[in-house]
């Protein structure tokens, strides 16, 4: 899957790629959600496009999905269940741990689904930047209470302590949908704007609105609803927005 082909079939904007083109290359950490079916892997996938080819990744899965072909050092984890004595088993909590030996530039967790939120976080804020993952949530305020969730399954930690992981791990979120036509959309790009008030603050990017419906098939648009705030790193990279 490329993101060409998900403009095609009108899954995403032309303007919205270019505007994520940007901040993979400038190394922003982007975290991918939605419901089941909604291309979450494939849309990381394309997304993997844009990894500059002189990078060394790593990706970790529970079942070896992701097929990132443009990316030369590839280190490839794949999780593996207990044996019938229930021994050897291997975690990708363990494969986490162990990848953050293997000096990688970026480090792409397949889905995050439970407990090994804590290391994926940890990983996100230990100069690995540029690294993405993804997980199910009906929306992107959804998304945040989910991690937070998953990270107290793992360990007993202060609330107001994940959640500053939280916000400063993940930079970009990005919903996507399977409308009641059976299409894929992307439904909304949103930033991570900090903590205020001791709630994680989102500064809405995208938004795909929905305009009417014809012949079963659902008619839309995207709309840019604000700026990103946050520039440092696409200043550090020498990027522009503007161009």
């Amino acid at each position: 899957m490329t993101m060409d082909r998900l403009e095609s079939y009108g899954s995403i904007s032309r303007e919205q790629i270019e505007f994520l083109r940007k901040l993979v290359k400038a190394g922003y950490n982007i975290f991918v959600s939605g419901g089941t079916g909604s291309g979450k892997t494939s849309f990381l996938n394309a997304l993997g496009e844009f990894i500059p080819e002189d990078e060394r990744v790593i990706t970790i899965e529970d079942s070896a999905e992701l097929q990132l072909k443009k990316v030369e050092n590839l280190v490839r984890l794949e999780a593996r269940n207990a044996n019938l004595e229930g021994k050897n088993e291997i975690t990708i909590r363990d494969l986490l741990k162990s990848s953050l030996r293997m000096r990688p530039d970026r480090i792409i967790v397949g889905e995050c689904r439970g407990a090994e939120a804590l290391e994926m976080l940890q990983a996100f804020n230990t100069g690995h930047d540029g690294s993405c993952s993804t997980g199910h949530s009906n929306s992107c305020k959804d998304m945040l209470s989910r991690l937070e969730t998953m990270v107290l399954m793992g360990a007993e930690i202060p609330l107001p302590a994940i959640r500053q992981q939280i916000a400063s791990g993940i930079d970009i979120i990005v919903q996507l949908g399977r409308l009641r036509d059976k299409s894929r959309k992307l439904l909304e790009i949103a930033e991570v704007d900090g903590i205020e008030n001791n709630e994680i603050k989102l500064n809405c990017l995208y938004r795909f609105k929905e305009i009417s419906e014809t012949g079963g098939r659902i008619v839309g648009q995207w709309e840019k609803v604000g700026k990103l705030i946050h520039t440092e790193k696409l200043l550090a990279s020498g990027i522009s927005l503007e161009t």
